[in-house]
């Protein structure tokens, strides 16, 4: 029987759809080619979107992989791309690793194999949802602060962060959601918004 050869997947996301994953992939690409790592063995899996949960297109493809067997290791810029909630991170990162997968944290530096990688990792999770709170506190605080002051008016209601018209004109040429996303730099649930 002939061992199939896993591949390196990468994952990369950014927290708005005006974000450049530039910075993140250069990181990457450095650490790969550090360690003989070729592009033929690279599936590149990137989210462009905002929330909190793994409800996102190219992580849902990745764990679809990772299913398969087809990845052996998944390289990240930071810890926090892949989850800044604790439970969510530390439940991947656990399932991953039990299936033998390799898991590295470019910027951190860190292999997270193992149990002593486990427990650093959360400890990491647990950071970065305790940062994602701090922020979220100060924003209010900030919003509160600008409404009392009759300088906050958030967005206009009605307005939108692409044309709709046309999402649906890429959908007429046969475009997926995902690469309709990608061309409007907007979100999956937007262009499903968009579409509706």
């Amino acid at each position: 029987m002939v061992r199939r050869l896993r591949k390196t997947a990468v994952y990369i996301r950014v927290s708005t759809s005006s974000q450049n994953e530039a910075s993140q992939k250069a990181e990457i690409l450095r650490w790969l080619q550090g360690h003989r790592i070729t592009p033929k063995q690279v599936v590149w899996f990137v989210d462009k979107q905002i929330g909190d949960n793994l409800d996102r297109p190219a992580f849902k493809e990745l764990q679809s992989e990772v299913f398969a067997g087809t990845i052996g290791m998944v390289v990240v810029y930071k810890l926090d791309r892949l989850s800044r909630k604790m439970t969510d991170g530390i439940t991947t990162l656990s399932n991953w690793l039990d299936k033998g997968i390799r898991f590295v944290s470019v910027s951190q530096q860190f292999d997270f194999s193992g149990t002593v990688g486990k427990m650093i990792a959360g400890l990491l999770f647990g950071i970065a949802e305790m940062e994602q709170e701090t922020r979220r506190e100060r924003q209010a605080a900030g919003i509160k602060v600008a409404k009392k002051a009759g300088k906050y008016k958030g967005r206009k209601p009605g307005s939108v962060k692409a044309n709709p018209a046309r999402a649906k004109k890429l959908r007429d040429d046969g475009l997926t959601l995902r690469e309709i996303g990608a061309a409007l730099n907007v979100s999956h649930s937007t262009v499903i918004r968009y579409l509706a």
